[in-house]
C-alpha cells in the first residue's frame, strides 16, 4: 500500500506499520543506519511471511533518528532524547484516527523509555497499539557485536568495513548498565561495540533475521485479530 492515495485507503482500515531506527555510531565497522537498515529489512521479510494479508498493512516512513542519547560523544550520532520521540511518536498515532490501529516496531534498544511513556499515553487517549521491540536470543549481544554484525553481513555485506571489526566489552547487560546510565557508551566501551563482533558470518545473520521476521509475522498477525473490521 506504500504508492496508495488517500482516496484508495479511505474505507479499507489499514494497519499503520511505524518502524522506529536509529542514526547512531554502530563502532569502526558499521554505519551508522544500522538500527534502521535491519528493522527495515525486519518488516518487509515479516510482511512477504503474511502473504496477500500483508495488504491490510500500511508502512509509514521509518523514524530513523531516534533516542540515541548513550551514545553521545561518537561522531556521528544524532538523537532527538526520549522526551521528543515520545512526543512525535503519540502524535503519530493520534494523527492516524483512519487507521484500525498502529504498530509500533522498535530495532533500537536506546528507545525502550520513550516507548514506556509512549504506551502509556496511547493507553490514556485509547488509541489503539502495540509495541513490538527485537526479541532476544540465546547468544545474543548488545550493539555492534556478533548479531549486528551478522545480520548486515546477509543485509548490506557491501556496508561492512570487515577489515576494521573489533570485539568490544562483552560484560552483561546488568553489569554495564550503571555505567552506561552516568556516561553513556563511551564509559564502558572506547570503541561503541559491545559483544563479539569478531564471532559474526552471513550464516549467522540469516538464521537471526528469520526469527525476528517471523516473530514479527506472528506480531502483525495478532494485530489483524484484534483489530478485525471491514474490509473493502
Amino acid at each position: 500500500m506504500s504508492a496508495a492515495t488517500s482516496p484508495d485507503i479511505e474505507h479499507r482500515l489499514p494497519i499503520v506499520v511505524l518502524a522506529l531506527g536509529s542514526w547512531e555510531q554502530h563502532g569502526p565497522h558499521l554505519p551508522l543506519d544500522t538500527d534502521t537498515v535491519i528493522i527495515d529489512t525486519v518488516v518487509q521479510t515479516a510482511l512477504m511471511l503474511l502473504n496477500d494479508a500483508h495488504q491490510q498493512f500500511l508502512v509509514a516512513p521509518t523514524i530513523s533518528i531516534s533516542a540515541s542519547d548513550e551514545h553521545a560523544g561518537f561522531a556521528g550520532t544524532l538523537s532527538t532524547g526520549t522526551a521528543a520521540l515520545q512526543n512525535a511518536v503519540v502524535a503519530i498515532c493520534r494523527s492516524a484516527s483512519w487507521a484500525r490501529g498502529v504498530c509500533i516496531v522498535n530495532g533500537h534498544g536506546g528507545n525502550l523509555d520513550a516507548l514506556s511513556q509512549i504506551v502509556s499515553a496511547l493507553d490514556y487517549e485509547n488509541i489503539a497499539h502495540s509495541v513490538w521491540s527485537l526479541p532476544g536470543y540465546t547468544g545474543a549481544d548488545m550493539h555492534a557485536g556478533k548479531t549486528e554484525t551478522s545480520l548486515m553481513m546477509h543485509i548490506a555485506p557491501h556496508a561492512v568495513r570487515t577489515e576494521r571489526i573489533v570485539d568490544g566489552n562483552t560484560d552483561q547487560w546488568e553489569t554495564l548498565m550503571p555505567a552506561m546510565r552516568d556516561g553513556g557508551v563511551r564509559a564502558v566501551s572506547p570503541s561503541g561495540v559491545l559483544g563479539s563482533a569478531r564471532e559474526a558470518t552471513a550464516d549467522h545473520g540469516a538464521r537471526v533475521l528469520d526469527f525476528y521476521a517471523r516473530h514479527l509475522a506472528q506480531h502483525f498477525t495478532d494485530a489483524i485479530s484484534r483489530w478485525s473490521g471491514e474490509q473493502t
